[in-house]
This record gives C-alpha cells, sequence and structure tokens, in this order.
C-alpha cells in the first residue's frame, strides 16, 4: 500500500485540547513502525491507554535470491 493510499487512523475520546486528534505517543510509535518497515516488537509497554516503551526490537533483513 503506498503512502497516499494508507487509510486514516481514528481514535475515539478526546485529546486535552479537546479534539480528536492522536496522542502524541501514539504518532511518536506509528512513526517508529513505520520507519522499521518489516520488523518485530517483542515487548510493548502500554500505561493509561498509550505506547511508553518497546523493551526489545528487532529488524529483519530478508536476503532475496537475486543475480
Amino acid at each position: 500500500m503506498t503512502e497516499s493510499n494508507r487509510p486514516l487512523l481514528f481514535v475515539e475520546g478526546t485529546s486535552q485540547q479537546g479534539s480528536s486528534e492522536l496522542p502524541p505517543a501514539w504518532r511518536l510509535f506509528i512513526r517508529f513502525c513505520t520507519d522499521l518497515k518489516h520488523g518485530e516488537i517483542e515487548r510493548l509497554s502500554i500505561q493509561d491507554g498509550l505506547p511508553v516503551l518497546a523493551e526489545v526490537t528487532k529488524k529483519k533483513v530478508k536476503f532475496h535470491g537475486r543475480p
């Protein structure tokens, strides 16, 4: 899926500003996942509904059989 075709993410509830925008912690986590591209997050700590810590991360590198 290309960047322009990705669906928008809506979150129920309101932020401190009173709008329904994504909290900064979730935006940072989503950016981390986007930058990771392929990989695993083994442990993700959530507090008060927000991501606070990814303890172990791994990045996968695939070596395709290209000549």
